[in-house]
């Protein structure tokens, strides 16, 4: 009987068209999960799970390396790996250059304003006060949001949960979930519903863009004020020091040592009504707490997976990026966050097992960037890595020299917004310069300088006349007309800047370098059976997988395809 459709299928293909079609093999009704559980870790890179593994369970990570189809040498493939890039990614199957997000923020040169990426002041909190909390806030990123109105709007393509929901007729529940704003909004697109952590309210709230007004379960969960159960409580190792790999090395001079928090465990939260509490539980493993229990409020609340129509739900655990930043990944307190989000995957996967059965779920865990490794470690190990100052650019002889030939005498580089140098274009304009002229000499000075690997201006990106390298065209998937800055750079590698709002931090990530560009991309759930697959991929090959094994079409900008492995797991 197979055989009898399949020819009917090529014959009448030919017979209309001219043409043969091939396409995926039919999936059975049956075949289809009733929930997708997207899981994106922050800051997780491809070599962490492997790792810290001796220290973990059964149920999380050593699951998915058991039971599913691990894909071991997946890499992002444009150049900026920020947050709010590599989540857009995950949910789109497309490049920012297509997508737009170009990085967690831009100046828009129109406005004259710093835009932060789901900012929108058309949409308000649905928590008064619940907003951005600028005295405390250790994000510098959410410091530049002028308004704590969030959407999606800036997302300029469909994302897998818009797909689904249009399928579905918006029968398909579809969430994202995070502590994040930025985790939760890329996640559930434009057509679903996101709620995310506010440190200055200690709620999970969201924006009217979703709501008008909060559903029952959402306020049920606030009034249990779940963070306040923290308060006068520490950090503490979960198991005995001697048995972890950086047991012996607690207390580095390169870990940030928030105040009251310190840099040996244990690590106090200090009170409920402190200034930097909410913020300090973020900073630990307690983050990825908050996040999963209201993630299973929300199963329950919503009935996600309880009926044909298949649903999605979207967690993004935070914990370990506010960690990575801190302390970077080689360390006590990485190496603990890792073990205890192992059980909070773990536990989040019996639930979904109780409630809809993890053979009717499609899990796929990724990650939106990796990280690198502090300074101060590979340097004790005796690698180069430093710290660079782009903030002291603009007084450097070689800038001021080309200044004077130029005839400006005020600031040619106006700030440094990561990854782009932007210039000041009034004074530009005063003089009657090129502008394209002026990025490129610019550039061609920047690229002499010992911390810059790459300086490439707009106007060169604009043109196309370029090398076809890697590096180059990796900066050009994360080029967009409109939001870009002035000229891109890419640093040595093991070079990044330190300044975290003021505050100097151990890690940070943005950069087309492995350890910032290699994540894990694991599906499983269903019928799927444990793999481990060493083929090159990107996870812009998620989306178009999802969408493929829903059945329905692919996000409007995805260029991916599906993975081969998923799909023939959910075959007849």
């Amino acid at each position: 009987m197979k055989t009898r459709k399949k020819a009917l299928t090529y014959f009448l293909c030919l017979l209309t068209t001219g043409t043969v079609l091939f396409a995926a093999p039919a999936r059975s009704e049956n075949a289809a999960p009733k929930l997708v559980l997207q899981i994106t870790v922050d800051q997780l890179r491809g070599d962490l799970p492997g790792r810290y593994m001796k220290g973990m369970g059964e149920g999380g990570f050593r699951y998915l390396m058991k039971q599913g189809v691990w894909y071991a040498n997946a890499n992002y493939t444009h150049a900026n790996t920020e947050t709010i890039v590599g989540h857009t990614i995950l949910a789109t199957g497309a490049q920012p250059s297509v997508n737009g997000m170009i990085g967690n923020v831009w100046f828009d040169r129109e406005t004259g304003k710093l835009i932060y990426n789901v900012e929108d002041a058309n949409y308000r909190s649905l928590t008064a006060g619940a907003g951005v909390d600028k005295a405390t806030e250790l994000d510098p990123t959410q410091k530049i949001a002028s308004s704590d109105g969030r959407s999606p709007a800036s997302i300029l393509v469909s994302t897998f949960g818009d797909e689904l929901a249009s399928y579905t007729a918006g029968k398909s529940k579809v969430f994202g979930v995070s502590i994040k704003d930025r985790g939760a909004v890329s996640m559930a697109g434009h057509a679903g519903k996101a709620f995310w952590f506010s440190k200055k309210s200690g709620e999970f709230i969201t924006s009217s863009y979703y709501y008008d007004h909060y559903p029952s379960w959402v306020d049920v969960w606030n009034k249990k004020k779940l963070p306040q159960a923290y308060s006068g409580k520490s950090w503490e190792l979960l198991h005995d020091k001697s048995t972890y790999q950086f047991g012996a090395t607690d207390d580095q001079s390169w870990e940030m040592d928030l105040p009251g928090y310190g840099r040996v465990f244990p690590h106090p939260y200090g009170q409920f009504d402190g200034k930097l509490f909410t913020t300090l539980l973020t900073f630990s493993p307690v983050g990825d707490e908050l996040t999963l229990d209201f993630a299973k409020s929300l199963i329950d609340a919503e009935q996600l997976g309880q009926d044909d129509v298949p649903d999605y739900l979207s967690v993004s655990f935070s914990s370990t990026d506010y960690v990575g930043h801190a302390v970077g990944p080689s360390s006590l307190e990485a190496e603990d966050n890792m073990l205890r989000l192992d059980r909070t995957l773990a536990e989040l996967f019996a639930y979904v097992d109780k409630r809809v059965g993890l053979k009717n779920t499609l899990i796929v865990l990724s990650a939106d960037h990796g990280a690198p490794e502090a300074p101060g470690y590979l340097n004790s190990l005796g690698i180069e890595a430093k710290y660079v100052t782009p903030d002291k650019w603009d007084k450097a002889p070689a800038i001021e020299t080309l200044k004077r030939k130029l005839g400006i005498d005020k600031e040619i580089i106006k700030t440094y917004f990561h990854p782009y140098l932007y210039l000041n274009q009034d004074v530009i304009r005063e003089k009657g310069l090129d502008q394209a002229k002026v990025e490129n000499a610019v550039a061609e000075e920047l690229m002499k300088f010992e911390d810059v690997t790459l300086a490439i201006s707009s106007s060169a990106l604009r043109e196309g006349n370029l090398p076809n390298t890697p590096l180059i065209q990796s900066v050009l998937r994360n080029y967009h007309l409109k939001r870009s800055g002035d000229i891109y750079l890419v640093f040595k590698s093991n070079h990044f800047i330190s300044d975290f709002d003021g505050t100097s931090v151990s890690v940070t990530h943005g950069s087309p370098w492995r350890y910032d560009s290699f994540v894990p991309v694991v599906f499983a759930g269903g019928k799927l059976r444990g793999q481990r697959i060493y083929r090159a991929i990107e996870p812009a090959e998620i989306a178009p997988t999802l969408a493929a094994v829903l059945g329905v079409k692919a996000p409007s900008g995805a260029r991916g395809s599906p993975l081969e492995e998923v799909i023939h797991g959910f075959e007849k």
